[in-house]
């Protein structure tokens, strides 16, 4: 059998979308090398398409990276990834048309650590089929397993057509140094990611507007195709983990995005600042049972003291990696030892999570779609949900 032809992923498989809209996804990296701007894009698309399925990792260094994120050794790592999910696609086809005819809200997505642009696509793409366009940025602050920018070749390499005299020079992600204070690293960390989630909605915005924009990968996607196409008063930020703390923080940087979602959110990084009323945008924060613990939900609670418009709710039976995809496509023994699934079935938990937020979508971006039928489950009522959280937490100081 050949590496990345396990049939394991017929048994286990990134989940479709639920909506009306077909989904298609493709890559942009502007130029201006580090400092551009590198996204995954997930956007309703033509039905019909004879696009192939897009790959869910897209290169062996990302299977590199995730390596030295688990303390594997990266031949032993790159063998079982690509061994495992080498062959596995995420459920929205590469580079397919842009569906014309409606405005689009717009939603950036920020990954969490150790994590990069592809790997939460089931929630991006079940967004996308209910209507949305989803921007997944791939963060270059060395939080990533590994990211890259395209610069050009020196004149001595061979050169290859494919990558039109341009190469890739990979960033990996970067560990902790001895004796370095972990919270000043990732403050740091979260200041770089909001600019980077701002940077891509100024990006989508200019190609709504009709800009001509440089894509430095090729692919044989009609960008022009997304112009008028975006509901530019109604745009939204959402994250997991470190992307959470990206959420809030972009949150305060940035009143566009209208509202956030955080999806088991790190505070860590959060500086001491943005809890001085620097958020006055809805935010809604998803919990996981197991990752919580009370310090960090003393934070999320300081954040959203008195505002009605501040929610949170944590899932049943869930853990922190209920919400990327690997949760899909391990088997229960790896699952479990990995603490990559929890007790709830992850199609349950990811229904929960992405109805939430649809919901909660709906009501601060005032969609006009039928999310609101999942209105109950913001206020924590429903099966394997529960209102605030599990953790207990110490008495309340008098002020």
């Amino acid at each position: 059998m050949e590496p990345g032809s396990s049939s394991t992923e017929k048994f286990y498989r990134i989940p479709k979308g639920k909506g009306p809209h077909s989904v298609g996804c493709t890559d942009l990296m502007t130029e201006n090398a580090v400092e551009g701007s590198f996204l995954r894009l997930y956007y309703p698309s033509c039905s019909g398409t004879d696009n192939e399925e897009a790959p869910w990792i897209p290169d062996k260094e990302y299977y590199q990276g995730l390596s030295d994120f688990l303390n594997m050794y990266r031949v032993v790592g790159e063998r079982l990834f690509q061994y495992y999910v080498g062959s596995v696609t995420c459920p929205a086809k590469s580079n397919a048309a842009f569906k014309l005819g409606e405005k689009y809200p717009l939603l950036i997505f920020s990954h969490g650590l150790g994590a990069f642009r592809t790997i939460y696509s089931a929630i991006c793409i079940e967004m996308a089929s209910q209507g949305f366009v989803v921007a997944a940025v791939e963060h270059r602050d060395e939080s990533a397993s590994a990211t890259y920018y395209c610069k050009k070749k020196s004149i001595s390499e061979p050169q290859e057509e494919s990558t039109s005299g341009l190469e890739k020079e990979w960033i990996y992600y970067r560990k902790l140094k001895a004796g370095e204070e972990e919270r000043c690293l990732r403050h740091k960390q979260v200041q770089q990611r909001a600019q980077e989630c701002i940077k891509a909605l100024n990006l989508i915005l200019k190609i709504n507007s009709g800009e001509e924009v440089t894509n430095v990968l090729n692919s044989n996607f009609d960008w022009n195709s997304v112009k008028d196409s975006i509901d530019t008063s109604r745009i939204a930020v959402m994250g997991h983990s470190f992307g959470g703390a990206t959420v809030i923080e972009s949150l305060s940087k940035e009143i566009r995005f209208r509202c956030g979602i955080a999806l088991d959110a790190w505070m860590l990084p959060v500086g001491d600042d943005i809890y001085q009323n620097s958020v006055q945008q809805p935010l809604l924060f998803i919990n996981s049972e197991k990752f919580q613990w009370a310090d960090n939900i003393l934070k999320m609670k300081k954040l959203s003291s008195n505002d009605t418009n501040k929610k949170m709710i944590t899932i049943k039976g869930s853990v922190h990696q209920s919400f990327p995809d690997f949760t899909f496509v391990s088997g229960g023994l790896i699952g479990r030892f990995f603490k990559l699934k929890g007790e709830i079935d992850p199609n349950e938990a990811i229904d929960i999570s992405n109805h939430a937020s649809l919901a909660f979508l709906q009501k601060h971006l005032s969609l006009k779609k039928d999310f609101d039928q999942w209105d109950s489950l913001v206020d924590g009522i429903g099966p394997n949900v529960i209102p605030g959280t599990n953790i207990d937490l110490p008495p309340a100081e008098p002020e």
